[in-house]
């Protein structure tokens, strides 16, 4: 099996995983909806309400679609295909790329799809915003992308439902995507070391045309260190690989 084969498999098999579609794309967008519409004309800390539940929802909905590929991980470890695939020419490095592409492939969809909604209740912004608001969310999707992976070869398919349900959704309630929790004091410096709180920073950034600041770019790459730290350890493991 070639690696571009395998990832055409994994795509056709994430777009066909309805349940998959529902929770990762469909339910954020039902929520910004019901919650955007009726507050199109109210504001949030300065900012617009669809544009903060924007980025609130992308950041959310992103979360769950790139974490999820670690269900699918310990889903063909039970079944014994990943330890088929070890036999073929794929490579490790190839098999792990088909996982992260689809995940991302699907976070582009949930990011679409909740875009144009927020452009129906009003949010306008430049091009350059646009492009910029999702290129600091691809990039804050990093460290969850491999946060997945290695939970993935932790945990069951039994108990990898509730995980990601649970850590994304305490992840993104924290970080403020459902509205602001805290406004400052220690807790917000507390909050502010979590990469999900710069995943949701990274719509209202967009607005001032200014990004992340150093403090953002630091945390989300320091995440991302130390998770393939840990990825790559739980893999040797896992495979029992040295």
């Amino acid at each position: 099996m070639t690696a571009l084969t395998y990832t055409r498999y994994e795509l056709l098999r994430t777009v066909r995983n309805r349940r998959f579609f529902i929770f990762t794309a469909a339910f954020p967008l039902l929520l910004f909806l019901i919650s955007a519409g009726p507050n199109r004309n109210q504001k949030i800390e300065g900012i617009s309400y669809p544009l903060y539940y924007l980025a609130g929802m992308v950041a959310w909905g992103t979360m769950g679609a790139v974490m999820a590929g670690g269900a699918r991980i310990a889903l063909e470890r039970e079944v014994g295909w990943t330890r088929q695939l070890r036999i073929t020419p794929l490579g490790v490095v190839a098999y792990f790329r088909a996982k992260i592409a689809s995940g991302y492939f699907m976070a582009l969809i949930s990011i679409g799809l909740l875009y144009v909604a927020g452009a129906s209740f009003g949010v306008s912004l430049s091009a350059g915003s646009w492009l910029e608001m999702t290129g600091l969310v691809l990039v804050g999707l990093i460290p969850f992308t491999i946060l997945g992976i290695a939970i993935g070869h932790l945990l069951s398919p039994d108990s990898m439902g509730p995980v990601l349900g649970g850590s994304t959704a305490l992840l993104a309630i924290a970080s403020g995507a459902f509205g602001p929790i805290v406004t400052g004091g220690v807790l917000l410096d507390v909050i502010k070391v979590l990469p999900s709180y710069w995943l949701v920073q990274a719509g209202k950034s967009a607005v001032g045309g200014g990004g992340w600041p150093l403090e953002g770019w630091v945390v989300v790459a320091a995440w991302s260190v130390a998770l393939a730290g840990l990825a790559a350890r739980v893999y040797r493991r896992d495979t029992g690989r040295v």
